[in-house]
């Protein structure tokens, strides 16, 4: 691939895709949260736009991100390695490598992954990119609002800017 003609590869070795280069798009005390996680953006590579793909990794105690909803966005998840405990409104579900999960948007079912265990967790997430969405944060005071350039924006849940 040469960057320099911005040519996106035909195939790649997922795991020698670069890691993406911030942590986390929350706002503190927020993002400090999401220690042990790294993202392998893939979609991106390809120059995907309707949805989006990541490779992600979650070292022991490590989470997905915070447990959220998303309005107008689907989300799926494929377990790959390791056995992190899937997150919802109906509870806690153990996961193993082959297993899968989807979330359909506007159920206002807030999930995320946590990895309980002692070995390393390795699983594909897939999302849409659909515009307009939000994502509602129910265990914490976060509100994620979509921008027409596709980019995040978080606020308090009474609407007030994080600083």
């Amino acid at each position: 691939m040469n960057p320099a003609m911005n040519e996106k590869p035909e195939a790649i070795l997922a795991t020698d895709a670069p890691l993406r280069t911030q942590a986390s798009n929350y706002p503190e005390p927020f993002a400090s949260r999401m220690g042990g996680r790294e993202k392998r953006v893939l979609g991106n590579m390809f120059g995907l736009s309707n949805f989006g793909v990541n490779l992600t990794r979650l070292a022991p105690g490590a989470q997905s991100a915070l447990r959220h909803c998303h309005s107008r966005q689907d989300e799926f998840v494929y377990i790959l390695q390791g056995n992190p405990t899937l997150i919802t409104d109906a509870g806690p579900t153990n996961l193993t490598p082959g297993m899968c999960a989807g979330f359909k948007a506007g159920t206002g079912n807030g999930h995320h992954l946590v990895n309980h265990s002692s070995e390393e967790v390795l699983y594909l997430e897939v999302g849409d990119r659909t515009p307009g969405d939000e994502g509602n944060y129910p265990d914490d005071d976060l509100k994620a609002l979509m921008q027409p350039d596709g980019k995040w924006a978080f606020v308090h849940k009474d609407g007030r800017p994080y600083a």
